[in-house]
């Protein structure tokens, strides 16, 4: 049966991906009984914990990338305003401008991930990055970094939407919990390498090496299965066995999972003509979407990118005078801290490693605001300046880390898991294109509220988060060990 412009039993129009999930995992019956054969030589192919994971690292790069965009900025600062005479507010565009592409890549994210499917989004999003960081490299005006900084910024936007629903779909319920939150921990790596790597290397040369990640999983995407879940949504019934068997192992009985997920997908699709804006108004709708967009707009709003972005500004404010050497150590506890959470979240589950995180970071916040207008307050000379330096760096660690543990990976996991499939696509663009609009408002004013308040710049942060312990503590449900369609059927 050929997939391309053709229908299924159902009348359906089927399509076939943009990426084919490839043939060496294709096996029939007969094949699969043969390879049973071989015995445990062959139990590490069969394995579905390796299968999955492998699938992982290789979309990982994604977020990788994205990590390395956010980084960029800090260690970078310096260099780039004296190279190419740029004023404080035109650097802040240049921070700020990645989140203006990633909104319009938001836009597109949803529609792009539900046509052309999971994999041939992430192909199409390499595409930009790579483009970008090639016209940062050789820019000679702001001009030509603006340019770069949007085009990153478009892949990145598609990417932070594609890869936790990719990891959500292909995931077992017992560790997507876990491997939703290696998303997180991908971008803090590739955080930590843009600040170990901005070190030692010019930014022209730093951008150049932005450009590995996405360079690396072009080819990787041809190895892995496209998302089960996508593939039975557009009739490809044959695909979407073949992908969930690679998944689950191919010694796995996998026909109660085919059965929930080819329920769930025509209850959807005989829905999935009526929904208008005005069904929207219905609880399994309005609810899931409310969540999840509340929590990726708190996400932003708690700060964190103002303060990832411009590290190096605020360690120096506080008196630290080797900030790009503290900020690389920030960076690091924060890829620590997420490698914890990996742990933790299938294990403490998702609603209560959210509360405590923004406790903590409410806690730090109010430390940071306090030392810093002390600071404001007091002699340079006096010997409580270095002291509440120390405190400064301490509260700030503390923020990053508490972060890490809940608001950064958590969001992005129960956005994934609780939106219906009907409107999947479109709930999450909305959602993510308001994820990178309060994050282009957090970088853009971030710079300039720091030269008016430091103090001040950190009291609205608090503000944001404590905000964020009252959703989470009255709206936000907790996710784990159920499967998607057990979790999608409660809000009905």
């Amino acid at each position: 049966m050929s997939f391309r412009d053709s229908e299924n039993e159902d009348g359906r129009d089927v399509r076939k991906p943009f990426l084919h999930t490839g043939s060496w995992y294709r096996m029939n019956s007969r094949q699969s009984s043969m390879m049973e054969r071989l015995g445990s030589s062959a139990q590490v192919v069969r394995d579905s914990s390796v299968s999955v994971v492998l699938c992982v690292m290789i979309v990982a790069l994604g977020p990788i990338q994205f990590g390395f965009t956010s980084g960029y900025s800090s260690p970078t600062q310096s260099a780039i305003t004296s190279d190419l005479g740029l004023s404080v507010s035109e650097y802040s565009w240049f921070g700020s401008l990645s989140n203006v592409g990633a909104m319009v890549g938001a836009i597109a994210s949803g529609q792009m991930a539900e046509y052309i499917g999971r994999k041939g989004s992430l192909m199409i999003a390499s595409i930009p990055n790579i483009i970008g960081w090639l016209v940062i490299s050789f820019a000679k005006d702001y001009s030509f970094l603006y340019m770069g900084r949007l085009l990153e910024g478009f892949g990145v936007g598609v990417i932070s939407y594609t890869v936790p629903v990719y990891i959500a779909e292909i995931a077992p319920p017992n560790m997507r919990g876990s491997l939703g939150s290696v998303n997180q921990l991908s971008v803090t790596i590739g955080i930590m390498l843009a600040y170990l790597l901005g070190l030692f290397f010019h930014w022209r040369v730093l951008a150049v090496i932005g450009i590995l990640p996405c360079t690396i999983l072009i080819p990787g995407l041809f190895f892995i299965p496209e998302s089960p879940r996508w593939l039975a949504k557009m009739g490809m019934n044959e695909e979407f066995e073949a992908s969930l068997q690679v998944l689950r192992g191919f010694d796995t009985d996998i026909s109660i999972e085919v059965n929930e997920i080819k329920r769930a997908i025509a209850s959807s699709t005989r829905r999935a003509t009526a929904i208008r804006f005005s069904d929207l108004k219905q609880r399994k709708y309005w609810f899931p979407l409310m969540v999840g967009i509340g929590l990726l707009v708190l996400q932003q709003a708690s700060g964190i990118n103002g303060i990832l972005f411009y590290s190096s500004t605020i360690f120096k404010a506080a008196g630290i005078s080797s900030s790009n050497v503290a900020t690389l150590g920030l960076g690091a506890i924060q890829v620590i801290a997420t490698g914890v959470t990996t742990w933790l979240v299938d294990k403490a589950g998702r609603r209560v490693l959210l509360i405590v995180s923004s406790c903590g970071m409410v806690a730090s916040l109010l430390l940071v605001s306090v030392v810093f207008f002390l600071k404001g307050a007091i002699s340079e000379t006096s010997k409580f300046y270095v002291a509440l330096g120390i405190l400064s760096v301490v509260g700030l660690v503390v923020f990053v880390t508490t972060f890490s543990l809940g608001m950064g990976p958590i969001p992005w996991i129960i956005m994934s898991e609780i939106l219906p499939v009907n409107i999947k696509g479109l709930a999450g663009s909305i959602a993510t294109l308001l994820n990178w609009f309060i994050a282009w408002v957090v970088t853009m004013s971030a710079n300039l509220l720091l030269s008016w308040s430091t103090g001040g710049t950190f009291a609205i942060y608090m503000i944001m988060n404590a905000i964020t312990i009252v959703f989470a503590v009255l709206w936000v449900p907790e996710t784990k060990g159920r499967g998607l369609e057990e979790i999608q059927s409660s809000f009905r």
